[in-house]
């Protein structure tokens, strides 16, 4: 009922997974990651413990085939599962048991697996596997690719609902929450695909423009304007982008472009003249007040 890729980027060392199915939020069930640890799809007749349960054998020491021995080994139901797993050194394997429903299999390729079950024809995995392997960009990017592919060959027979991607980063850290690059899901939608798409776009414009905070700080005022214009770029019509945007030109001297941006953000309601009210009131933002009183000149009352 599912289709799915896991996949370690040779080039970054981030892991993954990225899955659709026609069942409610599959995104929040199926994938499983760690950074530097690997990632885990289970599915089919799913047994969620599949995703920490391997998780945890890779964390100890064991290759991605170790575990999905280990896995299988203790489980009754092995006959009916779907897993694929890939570890922080490429290492992938694969299992569609016997009794996974047709159409139903898997297809592989260097540090990745693609694998599905209750497709309506038997080229959907093969299909996944020449997209990823074929599509540019990165990680998100070519997930993104193998999901469309599968799509492209009528995919569930079902139909479609939801969707999802998990990417943690390639280093090991202490606090694994910290390692997630991006989790995003759709849960129900009659297009999760191009709906998945288009979050991952949103996502890529919230990376800009947290990564200009992070320069701000650093004081580099040359990577900041990169970043601000990348974000808004990738996200013209976000509000929080644009916000905060127009705030960071303020601060900047840059008084005629934020109160351009500031103006259209305004339009959408009081609450973000009121916000920006707060943040000077309580001395959260070190705004100047001629930047404030500008932003907010053509602002609600």
């Amino acid at each position: 009922m599912t289709y799915s890729i896991v996949a370690r980027d040779p080039q970054t060392g981030e892991m993954g997974v990225a899955v659709q199915s026609h069942w409610f939020a599959a995104g929040a069930s199926v994938p499983w990651a760690e950074a530097g640890v690997g990632a885990v799809a289970t599915q089919a007749f799913l047994e969620m413990s599949y995703g920490p349960r391997g998780l945890d054998l890779l964390r100890s020491g064991a290759t991605a085939p170790e575990a999905l021995e280990r896995l299988l080994g203790d489980d009754a139901d092995a006959d009916v599962r779907q897993v694929g797993i890939v570890d922080a050194h490429g290492n992938v394997a694969t299992h569609t048991g016997a009794r996974t429903i047709p159409a139903a299999g898997h297809s592989g390729g260097d540090a990745f697996t693609c694998q599905a079950n209750m497709m309506w024809q038997g080229t959907v995995w093969d299909a996944m596997a020449r997209a990823y392997i074929d599509a540019a960009g990165g990680l998100a990017e070519r997930f993104l690719s193998a999901l469309d592919a599968a799509e492209g060959e009528r995919g569930d027979i079902r139909g479609r609902q939801a969707a999802g991607i998990l990417i943690v980063g390639a280093q090991r850290l202490d606090e694994p929450w910290r390692g997630v690059r991006m989790h995003l899901h759709v849960d129900d939608h009659p297009t999760p695909n191009a709906e998945l798409r288009r979050l991952v776009e949103v996502h890529r414009s919230y990376e800009h423009l947290e990564r200009s905070e992070e320069l701000e700080l650093a004081h580099d005022a040359a990577g900041v304007r990169r970043e601000r214009e990348a974000a808004l770029a990738a996200g013209p019509d976000l509000l929080e982008v644009k916000y905060w945007s127009a705030i960071g030109l303020a601060m900047e001297g840059r008084h005629d472009e934020a109160a351009a941006l500031m103006s259209s953000v305004n339009e959408a309601g009081p609450g973000w003249a009121e916000l920006l009210r707060r943040l000077v009131d309580g001395e959260l933002m070190d705004i100047p007040p001629e930047a404030a009183a500008r932003l907010l000149a053509d602002g609600p009352g």
